[in-house]
Protein backbone atom coordinates (compact mmCIF):
# COMPACT_ATOMS: atom_id res chain seq x y z
CA UNK A 1 0.00 0.00 0.00
CA UNK A 2 2.53 2.57 -1.37
CA UNK A 3 1.25 6.38 -1.02
CA UNK A 4 2.90 9.60 -2.03
CA UNK A 5 2.03 11.66 1.40
CA UNK A 6 1.29 9.98 5.08
CA UNK A 7 -0.40 12.74 7.13
CA UNK A 8 -0.22 11.84 11.32
CA UNK A 9 -2.14 13.56 13.51
CA UNK A 10 -1.96 12.76 17.35
CA UNK A 11 -5.87 13.36 17.49
CA UNK A 12 -8.33 12.35 14.59
CA UNK A 13 -9.62 15.63 13.53
CA UNK A 14 -5.53 17.04 13.65
CA UNK A 15 -4.93 16.55 10.00
CA UNK A 16 -8.62 18.24 8.70
CA UNK A 17 -8.08 21.34 10.61
CA UNK A 18 -4.72 21.93 9.76
CA UNK A 19 -3.70 20.19 5.95
CA UNK A 20 -6.28 18.58 4.64
CA UNK A 21 -6.60 21.47 1.71
CA UNK A 22 -2.87 19.80 1.08
CA UNK A 23 -3.88 16.62 1.11
CA UNK A 24 -7.10 17.62 -1.10
CA UNK A 25 -5.25 19.46 -3.86
CA UNK A 26 -2.46 16.82 -4.05
CA UNK A 27 -5.11 14.17 -4.38
CA UNK A 28 -6.99 15.92 -6.99
CA UNK A 29 -2.85 16.00 -8.89
CA UNK A 30 -3.33 12.45 -8.93
CA UNK A 31 -1.06 11.48 -5.80
CA UNK A 32 -2.05 9.19 -3.27
CA UNK A 33 -2.97 9.89 0.91
CA UNK A 34 -2.86 7.94 3.97
CA UNK A 35 -3.78 9.04 7.36
CA UNK A 36 -2.64 8.09 10.22
CA UNK A 37 -3.93 9.00 13.78
CA UNK A 38 -1.99 8.45 16.86
CA UNK A 39 -4.83 7.96 19.54
CA UNK A 40 -8.63 8.10 19.34
CA UNK A 41 -8.89 11.50 21.21
CA UNK A 42 -10.38 9.56 24.05
CA UNK A 43 -9.60 13.08 26.68
CA UNK A 44 -11.50 15.52 24.46
CA UNK A 45 -14.23 16.88 26.06
CA UNK A 46 -16.63 15.72 23.41
CA UNK A 47 -17.58 12.40 22.00
CA UNK A 48 -16.53 9.24 22.78
CA UNK A 49 -13.37 7.28 21.03
CA UNK A 50 -16.04 4.93 19.07
CA UNK A 51 -18.04 8.53 18.00
CA UNK A 52 -14.08 9.78 16.99
CA UNK A 53 -12.91 7.12 15.21
CA UNK A 54 -16.33 6.48 12.69
CA UNK A 55 -16.40 10.37 12.47
CA UNK A 56 -12.56 9.83 10.93
CA UNK A 57 -13.75 7.15 8.98
CA UNK A 58 -16.18 8.89 7.56
CA UNK A 59 -13.94 11.84 6.40
CA UNK A 60 -11.31 9.91 5.23
CA UNK A 61 -13.88 8.76 2.66
CA UNK A 62 -14.66 12.20 1.69
CA UNK A 63 -11.25 12.74 0.77
CA UNK A 64 -10.58 9.83 -0.79
CA UNK A 65 -7.53 8.56 1.32
CA UNK A 66 -6.25 5.74 0.23
CA UNK A 67 -6.61 4.31 3.84
CA UNK A 68 -6.53 5.53 7.75
CA UNK A 69 -4.81 3.79 10.70
CA UNK A 70 -5.22 4.54 14.57
CA UNK A 71 -2.90 3.02 16.56
CA UNK A 72 -4.47 3.44 19.61
CA UNK A 73 -2.19 5.15 21.50
CA UNK A 74 -2.83 7.14 24.87
CA UNK A 75 -4.08 10.43 24.67
CA UNK A 76 -2.78 12.97 26.71
CA UNK A 77 -0.22 10.02 27.87
CA UNK A 78 1.60 8.64 25.51
CA UNK A 79 5.33 8.83 25.23
CA UNK A 80 8.03 8.80 23.04
CA UNK A 81 9.42 5.34 23.76
CA UNK A 82 10.63 2.53 22.15
CA UNK A 83 7.06 0.80 21.30
CA UNK A 84 5.53 3.96 20.05
CA UNK A 85 7.93 4.68 17.52
CA UNK A 86 8.07 1.09 16.09
CA UNK A 87 4.60 1.25 15.66
CA UNK A 88 5.02 4.50 13.36
CA UNK A 89 7.86 2.97 11.82
CA UNK A 90 5.91 -0.04 10.85
CA UNK A 91 2.96 2.11 9.49
CA UNK A 92 6.21 4.38 7.16
CA UNK A 93 7.76 0.63 5.85
CA UNK A 94 4.20 -0.66 4.80
CA UNK A 95 3.17 2.71 3.08
CA UNK A 96 6.38 3.75 2.21
CA UNK A 97 5.27 8.03 1.67
CA UNK A 98 7.96 10.17 -0.26
CA UNK A 99 6.12 12.75 1.66
CA UNK A 100 5.35 12.85 5.73
CA UNK A 101 2.95 15.99 7.35
CA UNK A 102 2.74 16.23 11.25
CA UNK A 103 1.92 17.86 14.05
CA UNK A 104 3.05 21.38 14.85
CA UNK A 105 6.56 20.92 16.73
CA UNK A 106 5.15 23.84 19.33
CA UNK A 107 1.53 24.22 20.17
CA UNK A 108 -1.17 25.01 22.80
CA UNK A 109 -1.91 21.30 23.36
CA UNK A 110 0.90 19.74 24.27
CA UNK A 111 -0.31 16.51 22.68
CA UNK A 112 0.91 18.21 19.12
CA UNK A 113 4.69 18.84 20.29
CA UNK A 114 5.18 15.34 21.29
CA UNK A 115 3.96 13.97 18.45
CA UNK A 116 5.73 16.24 16.46
CA UNK A 117 8.93 14.64 17.85
CA UNK A 118 7.89 10.94 17.64
CA UNK A 119 6.82 11.45 14.06
CA UNK A 120 10.54 12.88 13.05
CA UNK A 121 12.08 9.85 15.33
CA UNK A 122 9.84 7.44 13.62
CA UNK A 123 10.83 9.03 10.46
CA UNK A 124 14.72 9.00 10.60
CA UNK A 125 14.80 5.50 12.82
CA UNK A 126 12.73 4.05 10.40
CA UNK A 127 15.31 4.17 7.45
CA UNK A 128 17.83 2.52 9.76
CA UNK A 129 18.47 -1.52 8.89
CA UNK A 130 19.01 -2.93 11.97
CA UNK A 131 15.56 -1.82 13.52
CA UNK A 132 13.92 -4.97 12.34
CA UNK A 133 9.71 -4.78 12.12
CA UNK A 134 6.80 -6.94 10.84
CA UNK A 135 3.73 -5.72 9.53
CA UNK A 136 1.35 -7.10 8.76
CA UNK A 137 2.67 -9.82 11.65
CA UNK A 138 5.26 -12.21 10.22
CA UNK A 139 6.23 -10.53 7.51
CA UNK A 140 9.92 -8.67 7.48
CA UNK A 141 9.82 -4.93 6.34
CA UNK A 142 12.59 -3.45 4.33
CA UNK A 143 14.05 0.01 5.52
CA UNK A 144 12.28 3.39 3.99
CA UNK A 145 12.69 6.66 5.10
CA UNK A 146 10.60 9.56 3.80
CA UNK A 147 12.50 12.51 1.38
CA UNK A 148 10.48 14.80 3.61
CA UNK A 149 8.82 15.79 6.54
CA UNK A 150 6.61 18.68 6.90
CA UNK A 151 5.08 20.11 10.13
CA UNK A 152 2.25 21.65 9.88
CA UNK A 153 0.73 24.74 11.45
CA UNK A 154 -2.07 24.07 14.25
CA UNK A 155 -3.39 26.94 16.93
CA UNK A 156 -0.24 28.86 17.61
CA UNK A 157 0.41 31.44 14.72
CA UNK A 158 3.67 29.79 13.96
CA UNK A 159 5.85 31.48 11.13
CA UNK A 160 5.25 29.54 8.01
CA UNK A 161 8.11 28.17 5.98
CA UNK A 162 5.92 27.76 2.81
CA UNK A 163 2.50 27.75 1.86
CA UNK A 164 0.07 25.50 -0.05
CA UNK A 165 -2.76 27.41 -1.83
CA UNK A 166 -5.76 25.65 -1.19
CA UNK A 167 -8.00 28.02 -2.55
CA UNK A 168 -10.10 25.71 -4.71
CA UNK A 169 -10.09 23.25 -2.09
CA UNK A 170 -11.58 25.17 0.89
CA UNK A 171 -15.52 24.16 0.87
CA UNK A 172 -14.20 20.57 0.40
CA UNK A 173 -12.09 20.65 3.42
CA UNK A 174 -15.18 22.32 5.38
CA UNK A 175 -17.14 19.59 4.58
CA UNK A 176 -14.16 16.83 5.91
CA UNK A 177 -13.90 19.29 9.20
CA UNK A 178 -17.73 18.84 9.68
CA UNK A 179 -17.47 14.97 9.26
CA UNK A 180 -16.31 15.21 12.79
CA UNK A 181 -20.14 16.30 13.89
CA UNK A 182 -19.60 15.72 17.41
CA UNK A 183 -17.01 17.93 17.97
CA UNK A 184 -17.99 21.63 15.87
CA UNK A 185 -21.12 23.47 15.90
CA UNK A 186 -23.56 21.12 14.24
CA UNK A 187 -26.82 21.48 16.70
CA UNK A 188 -29.30 19.30 14.53
CA UNK A 189 -26.41 16.60 15.02
CA UNK A 190 -27.32 13.38 17.47
CA UNK A 191 -23.56 13.58 18.53
CA UNK A 192 -23.46 17.50 19.38
CA UNK A 193 -23.53 17.84 23.37
CA UNK A 194 -24.85 21.38 23.13
CA UNK A 195 -23.94 21.51 27.68
CA UNK A 196 -19.94 20.57 26.67
CA UNK A 197 -18.47 23.72 25.13
CA UNK A 198 -14.85 23.38 23.84
CA UNK A 199 -12.70 26.34 21.95
CA UNK A 200 -13.38 24.48 18.86
CA UNK A 201 -17.37 24.04 18.91
CA UNK A 202 -19.08 27.50 19.20
CA UNK A 203 -20.73 28.91 15.99
CA UNK A 204 -17.85 31.53 15.01
CA UNK A 205 -15.31 29.18 14.99
CA UNK A 206 -15.61 27.65 11.11
CA UNK A 207 -15.65 31.53 10.09
CA UNK A 208 -12.50 31.57 12.04
CA UNK A 209 -10.64 28.88 10.23
CA UNK A 210 -11.56 30.56 6.84
CA UNK A 211 -9.97 33.38 7.90
CA UNK A 212 -7.47 31.98 9.41
CA UNK A 213 -6.21 29.96 5.83
CA UNK A 214 -7.32 33.73 3.71
CA UNK A 215 -4.40 35.62 6.46
CA UNK A 216 -1.97 32.23 5.79
CA UNK A 217 -2.44 32.59 2.06
CA UNK A 218 -2.35 36.41 1.31
CA UNK A 219 1.61 36.94 1.98
CA UNK A 220 2.23 33.98 -1.17
CA UNK A 221 -0.56 35.48 -3.31
CA UNK A 222 -2.96 32.83 -2.48
CA UNK A 223 -6.80 33.71 -1.83
CA UNK A 224 -6.60 30.37 1.08
CA UNK A 225 -3.63 29.02 2.56
CA UNK A 226 -2.61 25.98 4.80
CA UNK A 227 1.29 26.54 6.23
CA UNK A 228 4.17 24.15 6.71
CA UNK A 229 7.44 24.00 8.47
CA UNK A 230 10.51 22.37 7.18
CA UNK A 231 12.14 19.66 9.50
CA UNK A 232 15.66 20.32 8.07
CA UNK A 233 16.14 22.88 5.03
CA UNK A 234 14.84 21.89 1.69
CA UNK A 235 17.08 21.93 -1.41
CA UNK A 236 16.58 22.79 -5.20
CA UNK A 237 18.13 22.12 -8.52
CA UNK A 238 15.29 25.03 -10.11
CA UNK A 239 14.84 28.98 -8.78
CA UNK A 240 11.84 28.31 -10.85
CA UNK A 241 10.27 25.72 -8.25
CA UNK A 242 9.61 28.73 -5.54
CA UNK A 243 7.87 30.63 -8.31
Amino acid sequence: MKVDILAIGVHPDDVELSCSGTLLRHIAQGKTVGLLDLTKGELGTRGTPEIRVAEAEASAQLMGAAFRINLGMADGFFQINPENIQAIIEVIRWCQPEIVLANAPKDRHPDHGRASHLAYEACFYAGLQKIETNYPAGKPQERWRPKALYYYIQDYNLEADFVVDISEHLEKRKEMILAFRSQFHLPEAKEYAKELSTPISGKDFMDYLDSRARTVGRPAGFEYGEGFICARTPGLNDLFQLI
